[in-house]
């Protein structure tokens, strides 16, 4: 399927005031209640690439993570306003390849490449559908 309205250099900006809740503590990834979680880096970093291109898609089609690879290089205190950009670099098929960078009021405080796959809602949420009743039927194999 081809996707004309897609363009390397698409970008998504996500910016955001780092509250208690997006602390490590509150998050429950460490000990560190007043500095921003890596889990909620990667979250700032995920939204801010389905903004750049989930918007161009045509109707009935989402893009979904397949990768995300990050270095949370730097500590950013609660309080503190963190900028996210994420930058369409590749176009391969449905697959969407993104380079992403977080920055505060000092400067970079992460880096990293994200992976989407462009899917149709309709198929994923019946594959999963399928996932759900193979539980149920017992038929699910233990890992």
């Amino acid at each position: 399927m081809d996707f004309p309205r897609l363009k390397i250099g698409l970008t998504g900006v996500v910016q955001k005031t780092i509250e208690k809740e997006d602390t490590a503590l509150a998050i429950g990834s460490g000990a560190l209640k007043t500095l921003l979680a890596t889990p909620a880096l990667v979250a700032m970093m995920i939204e801010a690439s389905v903004k750049a291109v989930d918007p161009l898609l045509l109707e009935g089609f989402i893009t979904v993570g397949k990768v995300i690879d990050i270095t949370h290089e730097k500590p950013t205190c609660q309080g503190m306003t963190v900028t996210v950009k994420s930058v369409l670099k590749a176009i391969d098929g449905n697959k969407l390849t993104f380079e992403l960078t977080a920055y505060d009021e000092v400067g970079i405080i992460g880096k990293g490449y994200h992976e989407r796959h462009i899917v149709s809602q309709k198929g994923i949420l019946e594959k999963a559908e399928e996932r759900r009743k193979l539980l149920e039927s017992g038929m699910a194999k233990a890992l």
